[in-house]
């Protein structure tokens, strides 16, 4: 039983990914360097505004609100949270239908801190043949200094990443001294723990199993690809020949040469294989653990200038395209895919521009629903919720409309004086006397009027009155 468990699992074999040049390759440093100027300097962006955080993005749980540079967030908006995930994901299932997995090869965080880990250890270690030699030598110093700086760059980094991450939630600065300096909330230090722990283990150990066992878009992605998707794709016609691949040798040497005998214009160099960062073999067809990279894409190409052959071996394609039919992009699920893209952003942003700076709510107290007064008046109690969004002090009267007669109560509570991005609870009473004990229901009105600023709109909260 022992031994047959033994087999079940296979260690982790290491993958020492080769370092390329290409168009993709750049693309991909580029798209990386944009991504680190943001993640790591958005947090000490400053920000001015006349009331509340001077931080541009800060995510403020204490306040109940989030501060998106000209934008400020708050809990009852949080359907712009699920609206902004709508959007992510319909984004996803139209490039994934279009071009593959893109995103996992030049936007996840995975590939994006994976490539600078994969840098420092080249930078520390060497290219890969000299990473390979110092794997299997026996520990010594020089095995010892080169790991374990490499292992110092990565856990340096996997700090800056959870430190960074922390101070969006909390003013860069202060919350910077203070983690140093020990004064910093528990939270603060276990995130950054967290995160720590959790990038070095992902981008440094982990690496490409990430992708293949642990991420779950690996496995469902193919739903989504059809026969028109543009992806990563070895020409196994061109490639192969009639003959199959070899590699450069007398009498192969030209494509005049390979193509009179058979031979395709792969010479098996490997070079593809060599630089993929999960350690597939492009050449045997599409596989769930390519990334769509283009690394591969890159490598080929470098060796088709060598030998002044056209690129294109390992390209961008479509399986239809391969067997030289037409690719059709605009079909119906795709065009689907981004009608409803448009109407979520459209929604989206409809709804953060109209947004009031004002609102509020009322709720009626059930507990009890009515209460009769010794003068023989029926009253009804009500919650009213005012939130101020905007960036200034506001003076609010609250009027009662639609029950003549009736007397509205709201304590010592005149005029309603709220600062900027903050809220209050008023508690109004309503006194009737009821002419007609036939009517249980009555339809009145709140109304929430600024008194100081012709900017704002009055606010106006319909709710019942209850005699019975």
């Amino acid at each position: 039983m022992s031994d047959a468990r033994e087999h079940d699992y296979q260690a982790r074999i290491a993958i020492y990914p080769r370092s390329v040049k290409g168009r993709f390759r750049t693309l991909k440093w580029g798209i990386l360097a944009l991504a680190y100027a943001v993640y790591f300097l958005l947090p000490w962006m400053r920000w001015h505004r006349d009331y509340g955080a001077a931080q541009a993005v800060l995510f403020d749980i204490p306040g109940r609100r989030f501060y998106l540079f000209d934008l400020i967030v708050y809990p009852q908006d949080i359907f712009w949270l699920a609206g902004f995930l709508m959007i992510a994901a319909m984004l996803l299932f139209l490039v994934t239908g279009l071009a593959g997995r893109v995103f996992c090869g030049y936007f996840c965080f995975q590939t994006l801190w994976t490539d600078v880990y994969m840098l420092f250890e080249r930078l520390v270690q060497g290219e890969r043949p000299a990473r390979i030699r110092l794997s299997k030598q026996p520990w010594g110093a020089e095995k010892i200094l080169k790991l374990g700086t490499t292992h110092a760059l990565w856990l340096l980094t996997a700090f800056a990443t959870g430190l960074t991450f922390t101070l969006y939630w909390a003013d860069a600065p202060t919350l910077f001294v203070e983690f140093f300096t020990g004064e910093a909330p528990f939270p603060a230090y276990a995130t950054t723990v967290f995160l720590t722990v959790t990038t070095y283990v992902m981008a440094g150990l982990a690496r490409e199993q990430v992708c293949t066992y642990m991420c779950p878009y690996a496995r469902f992605q193919s739903v989504m690809f059809d026969r028109d998707t543009l992806i990563v794709s070895y020409d196994d016609k061109r490639g192969e020949g009639s003959a199959g691949r070899a590699k450069v040798a007398a009498g192969l040497k030209s494509r005049d040469e390979r193509q009179a005998r058979g031979v395709g214009d792969c010479i098996d160099c490997g070079y593809c294989v060599q630089v993929c960062p999960t350690g597939i073999d492009i050449r045997n067809g599409l596989q769930y653990q390519c990334i769509h990279c283009a690394l591969c894409v890159d490598a080929c190409d470098t060796i088709m200038d060598k030998m002044n052959w056209p690129r294109g071996l390992i390209r961008y394609t479509s399986e239809n395209a391969l067997e030289g039919k037409p690719t059709r992009l605009l079909k119906l699920k795709n065009i689907g895919y981004g009608v409803a893209l448009a109407i979520m952003v459209v929604l989206l942003a409809w709804s953060i521009l109209t947004q009031p700076q004002l609102d509020a709510s009322v709720a009626q107290v059930r507990q009890p629903l009515f209460v009769q007064l010794s003068d023989g008046a029926i009253q009804n109690s009500y919650e009213i919720k005012i939130n101020n969004k905007t960036q200034q002090t506001v003076a609010l009267r609250i009027e009662l409309h639609g029950l003549e007669g009736a007397e509205l109560d709201t304590g010592r509570i005149d005029v309603v004086h709220l600062t900027p991005e903050h809220s209050t609870r008023v508690l109004a009473r309503v006194r009737y006397h009821v002419s007609d004990p036939s009517v249980h229901q009555r339809e009145i009105v709140f109304r929430v009027v600024p008194l100081d600023n012709e900017d704002l709109s009055v606010l106006e909260l319909p709710s019942h009155f209850y005699s019975r």
